[in-house]
């Protein structure tokens, strides 16, 4: 019954143009509205077992919030549960609390966004508690072996009690208080016995202190309005991030895993941990760096503070330079309806879904891959992820798995971040770099940018349902998207008028993993260039989708223009490309032949087809990229790239006022592939794996 009532009030919400799956994380207070039926602070009011949460969410001045319009989860101690946890804290009565104490308590257990236990899947919510942290998700059994949520490893939602629903949200009594830690990463870490090895390194390199920076202060969201655009004939409003965070994710092989591989590599643990650890890092990065005067200057013990000393470059490959806020955001969203079953914007039949991302060890980066096509399966689980895998035709590289959590009695992530444990050693070694990197690197935009995968910008929202058209709409209750301030994305600079816009992720947009980066007006926009894994040639490659309402822009490598200015407009069956012939027959009928010669006949006009795998979706359909005219890859420019220089791409604006004020140019994935890939010219052959 409670389901079929969580059913109908959001039947009734979407008759009144309500829908309830909002990532507002302050809902505006003209949206509020009262309803004749009881409300979320009525809920807990009207019952004697919850006083104590009632008075906590009064002492937080958050009783009113609860009363009005919203769309609230609200995770609920009672009584008994409150006693348990004050009397760990040695208090008597909720009255001990202090003011500050009741609204972090409150802040806790609240997430403004509704959320049934059908909508929690492994790894985080997508919306962070009213205290901006996330709260984790795992599957367990109760004490009847009743299968039931456990959030943060901690507190089981009831079985008996769950899914209860109001006028405002969802209430999901629980057996325990829910608790953050409130140090810093580095800390979280220390406190974990179980990879105390890979801790004594992090200190002894210095790396330590690294990990301490949660969020920059000068950045101040007040001074930053809203801003309009129009795409295509879609009207959306973004807004400024409204903070800027630091944030770190490590990846740690525990003792045990770190033993065994010393073994294996014929290195002694001995007492000392971080002389054992320094000896394995100089036989894994030996024969990458050993040429390398800056490597073989700092290749001693006494020299493990150096960014360039094997240890320290050990350690620091184990950390992202962001916070990914679960172990289900190493990869693309996964979205399980109708016709869809898998990764937004991926058939996962076809593409193992993967992201790369920069590493704290300078200009490197890690790919993490989940599992999903079966004839590449090689030693995986299907729907594991792994990190620096490749198991194809040429290459069977298992990579090292990451394990979802740790054990309950150890805490997993911090205000700035969060570790995963992983089953083998993690290292920028010689197969890495030459063997799972030798490929094409794959990047969708939004991991380009740390900031907004530690912003939680990323893959935030509902991708089943669209933005509302009114620019008048500011609740944002199917997600955000984001306009960027000059100076808040590090290693990007904004010349002139120019936004940059970040767009959530939508399954009916023409975009990979559903969402894109749109630069507006009169943009000059540069990015540094993500590394790449050993010096050479590289092509690189935009993937976007042209429409009639882009504009035309000037591609410049290193301040060096680029060929000519790229038309955002033309589509692949234009007759400058190939006309109406682009669509006598798809890709999947066309022999291997037709397929290497298509390949090539664009490839000389410096075009490639839509990513093979890609897709987009209107609920009932799937269309992919490779079909489509719209959805194709333009060379940006084939340049010769040193590893240990950061390269720099420059975007112009060069449309005329005829093309409206907005001059749109998308920038969805971006590909750095090198010459051993894009550089086939045997008879018959092509790129494999488009």
């Amino acid at each position: 019954m409670k389901r079929i009532k969580y059913f109908l009030l959001c039947a009734l919400c979407a008759m009144n143009g309500l829908l309830l799956t909002g990532c507002s994380d302050d809902p505006s207070a003209e949206n509020f509205y009262t309803f004749t039926g009881e409300m979320m602070s009525d809920y807990i009011n009207n019952r004697p077992e919850y006083s104590d949460f009632a008075y906590i969410v009064d002492q937080a001045d958050l009783t009113d919030l609860l009363s009005a319009y919203g769309h609230y989860t609200c995770f609920l101690p009672s009584n008994e549960v409150m006693a348990k946890f004050l009397q760990k804290k040695g208090l008597n009565t909720v009255e001990d609390l202090t003011k500050e104490q009741c609204d972090t308590i409150a802040r806790t257990h609240l997430v403004n966004n509704m959320y049934a236990t059908l909508d929690m899947n492994d790894g985080t919510l997508n919306t962070a508690n009213l205290n901006k942290r996330y709260i984790q998700i795992t599957h367990t059994v109760d004490d009847n072996l009743n299968s039931v949520v456990e959030l943060n490893r901690m507190s089981k939602i009831i079985f008996e009690l769950k899914d209860d629903s109001v006028e405002n949200g969802i209430v999901h009594p629980i057996d325990m208080v829910l608790e953050n830690s409130n140090s810093s990463i580095a800390d979280v870490i220390k406190d974990n016995d179980r990879i105390s090895m890979f801790y004594d390194c992090l200190v002894a390199t210095g790396l330590r202190d690294t990990l301490i920076k949660v969020k920059d202060e000068k950045y101040d969201a007040s001074q930053y309005g809203t801003y309009s655009y129009t795409s295509d004939f879609w009207h959306e409003i973004a807004v400024a991030p409204d903070e800027k965070k630091y944030g770190y994710t490590v990846f740690v092989e525990p003792d045990d895993v770190m033993k065994a591989k010393l073994s294996e590599y014929g290195v002694s643990a001995g007492a000392d941990n971080v002389r054992a650890i320094y000896d394995l890092a100089c036989k894994i990065y030996d024969p990458v760096f050993g040429n390398d005067t800056d490597y073989q200057a700092a290749h001693d013990f006494d020299k493990i503070t150096d960014r360039n000393n094997p240890l320290n470059m050990f350690v620091a490959y184990h950390i992202l330079t962001r916070d990914v806020i679960g172990w289900n955001k190493l990869t693309p969203i996964e979205i399980h309806s109708g016709i869809v079953d898998g990764a937004i914007g991926i058939k996962t039949d076809k593409m193992n879904p993967n992201d790369w991302y920069e590493t704290l060890m300078p200009r490197t980066m890690m790919k993490i891959e989940q599992a999903t096509v079966r004839s590449f399966l090689g030693n995986a689980e299907i729907g594991q992820r792994y990190v620096n895998r490749r198991v194809d035709e040429k290459y069977q590289i298992d990579g090292a798995k990451i394990l979802p959590t740790v054990e309950d009695k150890y805490i997993q992530d911090a205000p700035n971040g969060r570790y995963f444990y992983v089953d083998d050693i993690v290292a920028f070694s010689y197969d890495t770099q030459n063997k799972v990197m030798n490929d094409r690197i794959r990047m969708d935009f939004a991991t380009i940018f740390p900031e907004v995968m530690t912003m939680n910008m990323r893959l935030n929202g509902d991708p089943k349902k669209d933005d509302e058209s009114s620019k008048a709409d500011q609740t944002f209750k199917n997600g955000k998207n984001y306009w960027f301030p000059k100076g808040y994305l590090d290693n990007v600079t904004m010349r002139g008028n120019g936004t940059l816009v970040y767009r959530r992720p939508h399954w009916n947009f023409w975009s990979y993993e559903g969402d894109e980066f749109n630069l507006f007006g009169d943009y000059d926009f540069s990015f540094r260039l993500p590394p790449v894994p050993y010096e050479g040639d590289y092509q690189i490659r935009l993937g976007f989708c042209a429409l009639d309402t882009r504009g035309v822009a000037q591609i410049y490598f290193d301040g060096k223009p680029q060929g000519i200015p790229v038309d955002m407009r033309k589509r692949l069956d234009d007759e400058s490309v190939m006309g109406a012939t682009f669509g006598v027959s798809t890709w999947a009928n066309m022999t291997d032949e037709e397929k290497a010669e298509d390949q090539k006949m664009l490839k000389n006009l410096g075009y490639y087809r839509g990513a093979y795998g890609g897709y987009h979706s209107n609920g009932s359909v799937i269309n992919e990229f490779v079909d489509n005219p719209r959805t194709y890859r333009l060379v940006l420019c084939t340049v010769h790239i040193n590893p240990k220089t950061d390269h720099y791409i420059r975007i112009r604006c060069t449309s005329t006022s005829k093309l409206g004020n907005n001059n749109e140019f998308m920038m969805d994935y971006l590909e750095i592939v090198p010459k051993s890939v894009y550089g086939v010219n045997t008879a018959g052959s092509m790129e494999t794996d488009l």
